[in-house]
């Protein structure tokens, strides 16, 4: 039992330290056009995430299309029927726990939904949405 209570906390340390350093180097991208700024937005974040834009093959789709309201559950590709695990890293401990794939999964993801990248304030106010769950 403490082993588990031991390896669990490691995973949450890892994981907070990954997402503070991308969190990090996001805010340096914002300061330089926008110097006043002081920190991301989880609602903000989330309005990214539930509204709604003709992406990807002309089809209307929000960020919930494929992973839906509820973080913690599993969601479904729209477009390849996949199963995605749970995006919250709260129930998926695996979640956001690599910058590179963070990286590619908010490019990916973006363009899927928006038809364009993310730019750095909207990407930390989603990031800090998704942590919230």
């Amino acid at each position: 039992m403490r082993a588990l209570i031991a390896t669990a906390l490691i995973l949450n340390i890892s994981f907070a330290s990954v997402v503070d350093d991308y969190l990090s180097s996001l805010k340096q991208e914002v300061l330089k056009t926008e110097p006043n700024f002081k920190t991301f937005d989880a609602k903000k974040g989330e309005e990214i995430f539930k509204s709604k834009h003709i992406g990807k093959k002309g089809k209307e789709i929000s960020c919930e299309s494929c992973h839906t309201t509820n973080l913690a559950n599993n969601g479904e590709n729209i477009f390849t029927g996949k199963t995605i695990e749970p995006l919250s890293p709260k129930a998926n401990p695996k979640r956001l726990t690599d910058i590179s794939e963070i990286e590619k999964w908010l490019k990916r993801n973006f363009n899927d939904v928006y038809n364009k990248e993310g730019t750095p304030m909207e990407k930390g106010d989603v990031i800090t949405y998704i942590m919230s769950k």
